[in-house]
């Protein structure tokens, strides 16, 4: 039953088309992030620099990034965010704040969909321009409301809890632009905080069950506590199936960002597209030298383009059920370890082939 309804909850969103990939509507979740690359520093000001997006948005493709926003910071720099959108292996999400007229711009540019907040706009009538600028290009838009950005009728208000307003922000913009005629909409509604976050979405999946969401937790920090935040939330919104593209906020290098991305998706059975491997802890029942043996395994794991389960046991309390369980494994025993592939006993190998062994089978799935 719990399945059943996180499936219902995520296929309930309808569909919105950002370039060719399809977010909500029932596709899988869609792994995003957004280039870091500096601004070029000319003799006539700060421009983007095309070639450095390029590269990295290249970087992040070969890893699994589906849709990738670029920040355009000024109107100097619109002509080239439209070489970026043009050359693109992935398809671009402009990110605006501001000024109205970069999104316009971007818009007539080849961005695949626009990021804004139309708390930080201006007035209704830039907004509106911003929304017909969409219509005419045929491209959705992300409304994304952030705690730190909130506009300020409802910031100040006292009668509310943070998630509360966050979400209450993000259903008055989604009013406005259907009251419009414009429904390729996605929402996003983000803190840093994770029981904000995981309020504020939860609301707007039970209010606007129909508007795909992006989930992220913003600002998350470093690799380490970025990835433990990240899980934390996600991971509870994607088990309850809500959730229809994601970011990692990683203060990092973005491409560490899908890779999170990837195993939280993974954790919670959602989506996989790589191995996991399903290694214990060891204690004092091991027999075999675990660690670097779950190491090496791990490393040339990372090369395997394979949504497999990989078991790799120490003893035999937990090891033969873990390995059966996998789509293959080891279970280890006393300078050896015996092979399972689909359930399968296949047979044994000893301690230092274990991990060559494993993966010749690997290699038979």
């Amino acid at each position: 039953m719990a399945e059943e309804l996180q499936k219902l909850a995520r296929e309930k969103t309808r569909p919105v088309f950002v370039g060719s990939v399809q977010v909500g509507g029932g596709a899988p979740v869609v792994v995003q992030s957004m280039t870091s690359v500096p601004m070029l520093r000319l003799d006539e000001g700060p421009v983007l620099d095309i070639e450095g997006n390029l590269a990295q948005i290249g970087r992040l493709a070969s890893v699994g990034c589906e849709l990738v926003r670029v920040a355009i910071p000024n109107r100097a720099s619109i002509e080239a965010f439209g070489e970026v959108a043009k050359l693109s292996p992935i398809p671009v999400i402009a990110d605006i704040h501001f000024d109205h007229q970069i999104a316009i711009g971007a818009a007539k540019h080849g961005a695949a969909a626009l990021r804004i907040n139309p708390g930080n706009i201006g007035s209704a009538d830039r907004v509106d321009a911003v929304i017909d600028a969409a219509g005419e290009a045929g491209i959705p838009i992300r409304i994304g409301v952030n705690a730190g950005s909130l506009e300020d009728a409802l910031a100040v208000r006292d009668d509310l809890t943070q998630p509360q307003k966050l979400a209450l922000s993000a259903a008055h913009f989604v009013e406005h632009f259907e009251s419009r005629g414009f429904k390729d909409i996605v929402i996003s509604a983000k803190s840093h905080d994770v029981r904000t976050t995981v309020q504020a979405y939860r609301q707007l999946s039970r209010e606007l069950p129909d508007i795909p969401l992006h989930i992220g937790v913003t600002e998350a920090g470093g690799v380490r506590q970025g990835t433990i935040k990240s899980a934390a939330g996600l991971g509870m919104l994607l088990a309850e199936g809500i959730g229809d593209t994601m970011r990692v906020s990683l203060t990092a290098d973005p491409v560490e960002e899908i890779d999170v991305a990837y195993g939280i998706l993974a954790a919670v059975d959602v989506r996989r597209v790589r191995p996991e491997i399903i290694s214990c802890p060891t204690c004092s029942r091991c027999q075999v030298d675990l660690m670097p043996i779950a190491e090496e395994v791990t490393s040339r794991l990372s090369t395997l383009d394979k949504p497999l389960k990989v078991a790799v046991m120490g003893c035999v309390v937990n090891g033969p059920g873990e390995a059966r369980d996998a789509d293959v494994g080891v279970a280890c025993g006393l300078d050896s370890g015996m092979l399972f592939a689909h359930g399968e006993q296949v047979r044994k190998t000893s301690a230092d082939s274990i991990v060559d062994d494993l993966f010749d089978l690997i290699d038979t799935l």
